[in-house]
């Protein structure tokens, strides 16, 4: 079995995801089952519980020659992600491609943490930069989330706004969500978002000696640009401190997503710059994901009761 065609001899569909696993397996792809599933779903455009409803279902020639190219790409340990061009964060559907990193559902916790805090805040007309913002997954799920805020999504990537922009018209955000190309804080000079209630940010923070050694569909497919961090992956949490205090609201706070082991560093530099109640959330699997920090006199109402 040494292509996708070969792997698809029969046209019954229970058929077709047992051979199609066994080839994914075979290629070093570890979720091989659920991988199949999710590509044959894509292409039949139904759930995946329907792949097993109608288990003797038989595919027709165009559903399979898709099929199988949706198999070779991911056989080429593409994600899955890239391949269906589609990608869930937050209840929201997303367009990706290869512009642009794939949501993480890590993510969303930094999500729940600026929504979290703008609520003991009491702010529901919030201010919101959306630093570096690929897909703009983060500045839609807020701007969902908090139908009040007006949020800015800036990217030094052109290609990567793109999507951004794809993905506003999609959910039908524009007018709330904003676009601006830039360089950190560059876009936001002499616009309204020059002074910000929120500036959020899931930054690149690989250090850059790691990179090669990432899964495949990491290191080889999603734009290192989005995840270089520099040597120590540190690098754009300086440059982010070194500038946000000056440019927050009296009640602004900085929410910043964190890889393994970054949060007590970033923290500190946070904290050096004057910023206060700083926090720190977890994701799903029990790590540090999110560093939130205010500036001094953001207080919420029941610090003022």
């Amino acid at each position: 079995m040494n292509t996708a065609a070969t792997t698809l001899q029969t046209r019954r569909l229970i058929d077709i995801l047992r051979r199609s696993t066994a080839f994914l397996t075979k290629n070093g792809v570890e979720s091989a089952r659920l991988d199949a599933e999710v590509l044959l779903a894509n292409v039949l455009d139904m759930d995946r519980i329907q792949l097993y409803v109608q288990h003797d279902r038989p595919l027709i020639r165009d559903e399979l020659e898709r099929y199988r190219d949706a198999l070779k790409r991911r056989a080429r340990r593409m994600p899955v992600a890239y391949v269906t061009g589609r990608k869930e964060f937050m209840s929201l559907d997303f367009v990706v491609d290869e512009r642009v990193l794939i949501p993480r559902p890590d993510t969303e916790v930094l999500v729940e943490a600026v929504c979290s805090r703008l609520a003991a805040l009491a702010i529901d007309d919030p201010i919101v930069v959306d630093m570096g913002a690929g897909s703009g997954a983060i500045a839609c799920a807020i701007s969902r989330e908090v139908p009040g805020a007006r949020v800015l999504a800036t990217d030094i990537s052109g290609d990567a706004l793109e999507v951004t922009a794809s993905n506003v018209a999609r959910l039908g955000l524009s007018g709330r969500v904003f676009l601006a190309q830039g360089d950190l804080f560059q876009p936001t000079v002499g616009t309204e978002f020059e002074h910000m209630d929120v500036l959020v940010s899931n930054p690149p923070y690989v250090p850059s000696r790691d990179i090669p050694s990432l899964a495949p569909e990491i290191s080889r497919y999603e734009p290192r640009l989005a995840l270089d961090g520099g040597p120590d992956g540190l690098d754009f949490y300086r440059r982010i401190a070194e500038g946000v205090s000056g440019r927050l609201t009296g009640r602004g706070f900085v929410a910043l997503e964190v890889g393994d082991g970054q949060a007590a560093q970033v923290t500190e530099m946070l904290e050096q710059v004057g910023l206060i109640d700083v926090e720190t959330t977890r994701d799903y699997s029990g790590a540090i994901r999110a560093v939130v920090g205010s500036k001094p006199g953001a207080r919420g109402d029941a610090d003022v009761l």
